[in-house]
């Protein structure tokens, strides 16, 4: 059989790597395809990437020919694998800097295993089929080729290549202005072109900062003091936390859609329950959050900016300039201190808590985490909570404590002796799992609270809870759609980032659900209005949860946003309220339209601020380590 095929090996590798991808992007990946040419176009751009790499043997003499197209597929593989690997737990795809990020791995564990799927094996068929075929037949599928075959197969690659782009510049016009939006790179011009065009971006930022001058400062000041600043008005919530501790716990993975909900009969949560009846709970709160998870709704929390859309900002600028409220709240007496139980490096938190101010990070060498009180990544969080209170108890009045937990994170499991709900029954052993892992941070919390009691710090404190980040990625939403007993749509995925935040004063007996639209990014702001410090020359761009005159929009980094009257993704504009897809007559504007170029703006101006480290030439109106004011 291996005889009578005669096709040169480099363009039957084109095909069947072509083939294969195309698989991968419309089935696994499950890209999400609108219309005809975007159908046309994501077929066509696998075999245009292919064809362009393995058009490059004919370059080469017939030996080297073999060589180079066994392992070019063989690489190119292992990137497809790595992204969906990547895919199944963030719905996204893996950037630059994510691959120098390798030294998080190790931490990883069951996470990492829980991601491979034993049918992966069948994403490397073609490139047996192509080792098979460079070893059987010789060298009949391979020859050299002369000056003018060399120029025809590459015109043909180019050509290829060339209609590509220009369908999806149609298609997608400024496709390449957009470059937060990776799906709709990936759709358009292919894995391995996105990867190509992440590299160029990465590179233009680092020497973004060398270049910075404080002249780009001017348009990001007069943005924040047209739209951020002037909304600053107090609020009625101003002061009360003046001279109290805050402390915030970081809730891993919690997403809004377990409060006051059940599985089997059973509560998911329900001190948090109980809690939300003593305490202001805003229920239409976002996570904000992009590739770096956990640390960047610390990043958003801290500083009011929004994350990068190609990295994590601990990582690739951890030494910039911030203002972040640590830093601030120094010049008022406040000590500051991070509890987090794993390695101090992971996700470059020890550089980044010096840059953002911190006065102390009781990482993971501060715990006695053994095999017996580990649940997942690290020490379960009973014991974390359990361990920190005499750290807690022993540092300066008041302070400004932030704890992490990690039980409920990715893949979710627990000893089933540890568990008090049950595992949820569906195709997703993820959200299977993740209704007991909930319950048991739970629970934990629960623990917490008690132990700040009797300890006596409870009453000098205001405790605020916050959702980090979404747990169960769109990647489960068949099973999410039997759980909710109903059909997820964009929409619907947008309400899925909804995280809790409970704001809780003892002593108070306030019980108010606010269900006003926020996001992390108005955190800062308003937790330095509760305690009572006025901030009017920062660079932010939220605003206090607590005011009436409020942003009018909460916008995610890939440009869709959530506004008063309507939510924005995937091109498509809906009712808040009611989910319904808004109906635009012929020759009108979609009333989604007007806010689209304001969210852009301000993600650009959030990134100038980042990649130039513009925070080093701005004035603050105060000398940033003593607090006097200048004269």
């Amino acid at each position: 059989m291996l005889q009578r095929i005669k096709w040169p090996l480099f363009l039957i590798a084109s095909l069947l790597f072509g083939l294969k991808t195309y698989i991968v992007y419309r089935f696994i990946f499950d890209l999400s395809i609108e219309n005809t040419m975007q159908e046309f176009i994501l077929f066509l751009n696998p075999f245009a990437s292919a064809l362009i790499v393995f058009s490059l043997a004919v370059f080469m003499k017939p030996k080297t020919q073999k060589t180079f197209i066994k392992y070019a597929a063989l690489i190119g593989s292992l990137i497809i694998y790595v992204n969906l690997a990547y895919y199944r737990n963030f719905t996204d795809f893996i950037t630059l800097p994510s691959l120098f990020q390798f030294k998080n791995f190790g931490d990883l564990g069951s996470s990492a295993s829980a991601l491979v799927k034993f049918w992966d094996i069948f994403l490397f068929l073609d490139v047996i089929i192509i080792f098979l075929l460079a070893w059987k037949t010789k060298d009949r599928l391979v020859k050299q080729y002369k000056r003018t075959g060399k120029l025809q197969v590459m015109a043909l690659a180019c050509s290829v290549l060339i209609a590509n782009i220009v369908l999806a510049e149609i298609e997608r016009p400024n496709l390449f202005l957009r470059g937060f939006d990776r799906e709709y790179l990936v759709k358009n011009v292919g894995l391995f072109n996105y990867h190509i065009y992440d590299v160029v971006i990465n590179s233009k930022t680092k020497v973004q900062r060398v270049l910075a001058d404080e002249s780009e400062l001017e348009g990001i000041e007069e943005h924040v003091k047209a739209n951020i600043s002037s909304k600053e008005a107090s609020s009625e919530m101003f002061g009360i936390a003046k001279d109290k501790n805050v402390i915030y716990i970081s809730a891993e993975s919690l997403q809004s859609f377990v409060i006051n909900n059940t599985i089997n009969g059973e509560e998911i949560t329900p001190f948090l329950n109980d809690l939300i009846g003593d305490s202001y709970y805003f229920e239409n709160f976002y996570q904000q959050t992009n590739l770096g998870k956990t640390s960047d709704s610390e990043f958003i929390v801290e500083n009011s900016l929004y994350p990068l859309p190609n990295s994590s900002v601990f990582f690739t600028h951890g030494q910039n300039e911030y203002h972040a409220v640590p830093e601030i709240i120094k010049d008022h007496g406040y000590y500051s201190a991070v509890f987090h139980s794993n390695n101090k490096s992971f996700w470059n938190r020890d550089v980044m808590y010096e840059s953002l101010g911190y006065d102390q990070f009781y990482s993971e060498s501060f715990y006695n985490v053994t095999e017996e009180n580990t649940i997942g990544w690290g020490l379960n969080d009973k014991e974390f909570f359990d361990q920190s209170i005499k750290y807690l108890e022993s540092i300066p009045k008041p302070f400004y404590a932030k704890f992490i937990t990690l039980t409920n994170h990715h893949p979710f499991e627990i000893d089933q002796s540890l568990a008090n709900v049950d595992k949820y029954d569906s195709n997703s052993n993820t959200l299977n799992n993740y209704f007991q892992t909930v319950r048991y941070m739970d629970e934990a919390i629960e623990g917490f609270f008690e132990e700040l009691k009797s300890s006596g710090l409870y009453e000098d404190s205001i405790i605020i809870i916050y959702g980090d980040h979404y747990g169960i990625s769109e990647y489960h939403n068949k099973a999410m759609e039997k759980y909710l007993d109903q059909e997820i749509t964009p929409y619907d995925n947008i309400q899925l980032q909804r995280v809790p935040l409970i704001v809780h004063i003892p002593g108070s007996d306030d019980d108010r659900t606010i269900d006003k639209i926020g996001g992390q990014i108005d955190l800062k702001p308003t937790v330095l209005n509760m305690m009572g410090i006025e901030n009017d020359e920062d660079l932010v761009f939220g605003t206090d949860l607590f005011s009436d005159d409020r942003k009018p929009f909460v916008a995610f980094r890939n440009g869709d946003y959530v506004s008063d009257d309507y939510v924005y993704t995937e091109g498509i504009c809906y009712e808040r309220e009611t989910g319904n897809e808004v109906e635009i007559p012929d020759g009108e504007e979609s009333p989604c339209e007007p806010l689209k170029d304001d969210v852009l703006s301000e993600l650009t101006l959030s990134d100038d601020l980042i990649y130039g480290d513009l925070f080093r030439f701005h004035d603050f109106g105060e000398n940033k380590t003593t607090g006097t004011k200048e004269e």
